[in-house]
């Protein structure tokens, strides 16, 4: 007579675990062939993959897609602003099998450039994209304008979106300091900090083509370094070549082959 009270009980436990991880699991909606239209024309790191990677790349744009809210602000949203977000996601983390942005839940796209108030009309607006903390802890927010401006054949080495995800890549072991050491081996912790500092002396002196908004701090010279990495590899590889080759091994890919 005692054992049917738990008889009874194993159909519902069962039943509970069942909706519980129905609920855990996320559809993964594929790309469309209008999709991949769209980053083959705009997104120059796709157009460049081969077939393979390029499925690859499209696995983790849906991935993104089912993990991040993308949501627009005082704008409508449009496909291709939606899919050069979730690129500017991807290509940073393209070397990694299975990296997720767990510290990012949604993205805000703005019309255009803001302040520090979150406001995109009138006065002084010069921010282009943040990382949110605070109570804007796990939000990013992006200007449309400068999103599509850093996919645009006029951006040069520059791209504010991926310098963004960058920035998420940095803080995720808990500092946004410019040592990702989720991303690179401690022993090379310290080879890493000694070269920004000598890149950043360079830019100082005039010596260097990189951005000088690199010499900001750490984090910002580790973001802009990234864009030009991205952007133009061929030009940094042949321009900054030890920089290339660290760039390199903490993204574990060879953008300039």
């Amino acid at each position: 007579m005692n054992s049917l009270p738990f008889v009874y009980l194993i159909p519902i436990f069962l039943i509970a675990l069942y909706l519980i991880l129905k609920k855990k699991k996320v559809a993964i909606e594929p790309l469309t062939d209008v999709d991949k239209k769209i980053l083959d024309d705009y997104v120059d790191y796709y157009h460049n993959l081969d077939s393979t990677d390029k499925l690859r790349f499209e696995e983790k744009v849906a991935v993104f897609f089912s993990t991040v809210k993308i949501e627009p602000v005082g704008l409508e949203m449009t496909t291709l602003d939606e899919l050069l977000i979730a690129a500017s996601a991807v290509i940073p983390i393209f070397g990694f099998d299975d990296w997720q942005y767990k510290n990012l839940t949604s993205v805000l796209l703005y019309p255009d450039t803001f302040n520090k108030d979150f406001q995109f009309e009138g006065g002084e607006r010069n921010i282009m994209g943040m990382v949110g903390t605070g109570y804007m802890n796990g939000q990013m927010i992006l200007s449309r304008s400068a999103l599509r401006h850093g996919f645009s054949k006029s951006a040069g080495k520059e791209n504010t979106a991926i310098h963004e995800f960058v920035h998420l890549l940095d803080k995720s072991d808990g500092a946004t300091d410019g040592v990702p050491e989720n991303l690179m081996a401690h022993e090379y912790t310290l080879p890493w900090i000694k070269m920004m500092r000598e890149e950043i002396e360079k830019i100082e002196d005039n010596k260097s083509d990189i951005n000088p908004y690199a010499i900001t701090n750490e984090a910002e010279f580790f973001a802009v370094v990234s864009e030009y990495f991205f952007e133009k590899p061929e030009q940094l590889k042949d321009k900054h070549p030890e920089l290339y080759h660290q760039l390199s091994r903490i993204f574990a890919q060879q953008p300039a082959g």
